[in-house]
């Protein structure tokens, strides 16, 4: 199971890079009129970013603290996750309403993130949690 949430956060660390980048080039961290503010951005990656680091640890030392940890790191990373997607969803819908009327595509960073992307990066992001969080608890372990 500890491989198997691995392997999962490393899939939803593929799709939240691909929004990063996405972001990042459409100007989302100038400013600008994203919606994302840029700590919360951040924040959420770095975080991620750590955890993934910690489980990494975790697999190679087998010490059980650090799968509690990077548990730990993601009940944030969720948080500021939830966040980002509420604030997304007006983005998007503001998209779809603008784009059947003008055709245009221009607004802020995230107007551009896939909808495939983000429903998978979600749906991973909470595989990943609850794999975590079954490996931490001792659950389908080896």
């Amino acid at each position: 199971m500890d491989i198997a949430a691995l392997i999962a956060w490393l899939i939803t660390a593929l799709g939240g890079f691909y929004m990063l980048g996405t972001w990042l080039s459409r100007g989302g961290a100038s400013g600008g009129t994203s919606r994302l503010p840029v700590p919360v951005v951040f924040g959420h990656f770095a975080l991620a970013a750590a955890g993934l680091v910690v489980w990494i640890v975790y697999l190679i030392t087998d010490k059980h603290a650090l799968a509690w940890t990077a548990f730990g790191l993601l009940v944030p990373v969720a948080l500021l996750g939830f966040t980002m997607l509420a604030r997304w969803i007006p983005v998007h819908r503001a998209r779809a309403a603008a784009d059947a009327t003008t055709g245009t595509q221009t607004g802020p960073a995230e107007r551009h993130f896939p909808v495939p992307v983000v429903v998978g990066h979600g749906l991973f992001a909470v595989i990943t949690v609850v794999l975590v969080l079954l490996t931490a608890l001792g659950i389908g372990g080896s």
